[in-house]
């Protein structure tokens, strides 16, 4: 879709921190943190809402949310990951996507207020995603 920051990222016209590119989606770091390390996974296709997502696209989807879940546990040595997904409300970008979240124990995240961080540069950022994409299985 035109204009759709994510849209552009998928398509490679807009430059992202991407962890993966597959089929079912992409994952790319957020540019606003939770925690760094903090993926965002993307269906190719523009889709708002989950309720958007064909039936078919489900299983190849949330497999990669799950391998991408598992990746940022291994690759940054997190304690587990926070994986969640906003509809419309509180959904900064119209495109549909899945928040992937390290956690440690004591990290400061409480119920749904989230702080954000900023990576120091590109090459911060770049070594994060790096290290998240080489556990990937």
């Amino acid at each position: 879709m035109s204009g759709c920051v994510f849209c552009g990222i998928v398509a490679g016209e807009v430059p992202g921190f991407i962890v993966a590119d597959e089929p079912d989606g992409v994952a790319f770091l957020d540019t606003r943190p939770v925690f760094r390390g903090h993926v965002l996974v993307a269906p190719r296709t523009h889709l708002v809402t989950l309720a958007e997502l064909p039936a078919g696209a489900l299983p190849g989807y949330f497999r990669l949310v799950q391998r991408l879940a598992v990746a940022v546990e291994t690759g940054l040595g997190a304690g587990g990951t926070f994986v969640a997904m906003n509809n419309k409300v509180s959904q900064s970008v119209p495109h549909l996507h899945t928040h992937v979240v390290p956690r440690t124990r004591g990290d400061g995240l409480r119920g749904f207020f989230w702080p954000r961080t900023r990576y120091a540069d590109d090459a911060q950022a770049r070594e994060y995603a790096d290290r998240i994409a080489a556990a990937l299985t």
